[in-house]
């Protein structure tokens, strides 16, 4: 899991303002880090299928999060994707 230093150098330079921590924005990189961190885990550990499950849910969460993004900000959508290396 992400410790809160963590999670504050993450939502940085995706933040609207210093309090916005639930930002369609901030959620995406969030659960980016998230999932690269599972899939770590998952590369070390390759029969830990329940983690594995946990993952797939991550990854769509994001894929929502990313089509209510591209949505509603197109703009944004696309610099979050560049920002983050998602392919789109």
């Amino acid at each position: 899991m992400l410790d809160a230093a963590d999670k504050t150098a993450i939502m940085a330079p995706f933040q609207r303002d210093e309090k916005d921590t639930g930002s369609a924005e901030v959620q995406v990189a969030i659960l980016t880090a998230r999932i690269q961190q599972m899939t770590k885990h998952l590369v070390t550990f390759p029969k830990d299928f329940h983690s594995r499950r946990g993952l797939y849910g991550l990854v769509a969460s994001r894929k929502r999060m990313l089509r209510y993004l591209a949505r509603t900000k197109p703009e944004t959508h696309r610099r979050v994707l560049t920002e983050l290396g998602i392919r789109g």
